[in-house]
């Protein structure tokens, strides 16, 4: 009997083995190759499990707890750790404090993320324009701020309000105007904003400015060929295509806007108009290293961290909505 040699692919499908039979390789390979994608993505899952699942999980356990006082606290198996329940998320609830933290971060965004968007917008439009002049240079320049660590401009910014150091304050008085005090009463709201604005534009700036660039230049010339001026195609083109990237930046604005903790907190100790809980993460900083009281921060951050999620849960949907609605 004769055999006939197997092509290149009969190789891969089969093989003989002691028996005598055949045995097939391709599946063991297709197997293999569809395994593959979830070999590399192990690192990264056990790196967030390790850094944020855990960190997390640990938190919601302290949160449920708190601790027992025996007498005076002295001795051994005086402070016991015992369940609490929801005892602590219905303390942080019924803390007027804490409340006011989150509407003095709630004016706070009022303030910061218009202006700070808005900015942004502008800039990429005019980079985004054919006349503009010195692009690269000017690109650099504004996103430069955002490359500054948030501590070191705050603290910058910082010295530049104060009146015996502040250059601003000099002229001032030199020209005989008024010197308005920064870190009393609601202006500290516009020395907080005018840090994060200062910091945050050039970041958006960008993302705003990518998708623009995405835009293919035949709708524009097209536009042009039919008469429209920089601004109707401004108006009427790219700001409706680069709206996804408008959401986007509002939805981080916001969620830094929830979560701001550097600027107050550098700031604090050059003022004492600033009280020690004026953000809500400044809350959580006061209860947990301050106070000792770490199962009830733990409890505020869990409080903090849920209202977040609802409120960019919200948003998307609601930005879902106007989307689909726009697209029928």
């Amino acid at each position: 009997m004769t055999s006939t040699p197997l092509k290149g692919s009969d190789r891969l499908t089969a093989g003989p083995l002691a028996d005598g039979t055949a045995t097939s390789v391709r599946p063991r390979l297709r197997r293999r190759g569809r395994s593959a994608p979830y070999w590399f993505l192990v690192p990264a899952v056990l790196l967030f499990a390790a850094f944020t699942v855990v960190p997390v999980g640990y938190a919601v356990w302290l949160s449920l707890h708190k601790v027992q006082v025996k007498g005076i606290g002295l001795g051994k198996g005086a402070r016991q750790q015992v369940w609490n329940g929801i005892g602590n998320y219905t303390d942080v609830l019924n803390d007027s404090e804490f409340g006011h933290s989150v509407l003095r971060a709630f004016g706070y965004g009022l303030i910061v993320i218009p202006t700070m968007l808005g900015l942004a917008l502008v800039f990429a439009l005019m980079l985004d324009t054919p006349r503009a002049r010195s692009a690269k240079f000017a690109r650099l320049a504004i996103f430069l701020p955002y490359a500054v660590p948030g501590i070191i401009a705050a603290l910058m910014w910082g010295f530049l309000y104060l009146p015996t150091v502040s250059p601003f304050y000099y002229i001032l008085r030199e020209l005989g105007l008024p010197q308005p005090d920064l870190f009393d009463g609601g202006n500290l709201y516009l020395s907080f904003a005018n840090i994060a604005v200062w910091g945050g534009t050039g970041f958006n700036m960008i993302v705003i400015y990518t998708a623009l660039r995405a835009i293919p230049q035949e709708i524009y010339e097209a536009a042009r060929i039919d008469g429209a001026s920089d601004l109707k195609i401004a108006l009427r083109i790219k700001i409706p295509i680069v709206l996804p990237s408008l959401v986007l930046t509002f939805f981080f604005s916001v969620i830094a806007t929830l979560q701001v903790f550097t600027e107050p907190m550098a700031l604090q100790p050059l003022t004492n108009g600033l009280s020690s809980s004026w953000s809500p993460l400044m809350s959580i900083y006061d209860s947990a290293f301050l106070r000792s009281d770490i199962y009830g921060a733990s409890a505020t951050a869990v409080v903090l961290a849920l209202a977040t999620f609802v409120v960019s849960f919200a948003l998307l949907r609601v930005s879902d909505r106007y989307t689909r609605e726009d697209r029928a």
